[in-house]
């Protein structure tokens, strides 16, 4: 899983240089989100129904749990 820090103040980042930062920043995040989702989507896809059924899920939980993490 990756981690970006997006709670650090940033000093000195005022104006355009700033709001221009914090977009690639909001942009870096949402890739990294949208990484996480599809990776937690693709292993859990990849369990038997059985195995689902041990950690007490369903196929059609799989998208809820992925999205959820977000």
């Amino acid at each position: 899983m990756a981690v970006l820090d997006t709670t650090r103040a940033t000093t000195g980042s005022f104006g355009l240089a700033g709001r221009i930062g914090g977009f690639f920043a909001a942009v870096v995040n949402a890739v990294v989100e949208w990484n996480d989702a599809r990776v937690t989507r693709n292993a859990l896809s990849g369990l038997s129904d059985r195995e689902l059924d041990d950690i007490g899920m369903c196929r059609g939980d799989i998208d809820v749990v992925a999205d959820s993490r977000r």
